[in-house]
């Protein structure tokens, strides 16, 4: 799992996660497991995309976007190359 810090650097989110699951059932439990502990936490409003397939899943609690992968697909987009850290530690885009 990767934890991006993007306060400040974006306008998107705050942050964003990746993370794998093993297989398609794997990632979509993950994604139930999460959905269910953000609404009972009062974030309830995610919105949710890749369900159905669970090749790739996107939570996106507004702050946060969650993204879980089955590991082909990681490797595939590699979105976490798409941010580096600068000097500080923070993430600032690459282009």
């Amino acid at each position: 799992m990767v934890v991006i810090d993007l306060t400040g650097k974006s306008a998107v989110a705050d942050g964003l996660i990746v993370a794998s699951g093993r297989s398609q059932r794997h990632v979509g439990a993950i994604a139930d497991h999460l959905l269910r502990a953000l609404k009972e936490h009062g974030y309830g409003r995610a919105r949710v995309e890749g369900m159905p397939h669970c090749d790739w899943v996107l939570i996106d609690t507004g702050d946060i976007i969650v993204h879980l992968f089955r590991p082909e697909v990681r490797s595939f987009y590699n979105i976490e190359k798409i941010w580096s850290l600068d000097a500080s530690g923070h993430a600032v885009p690459t282009s």
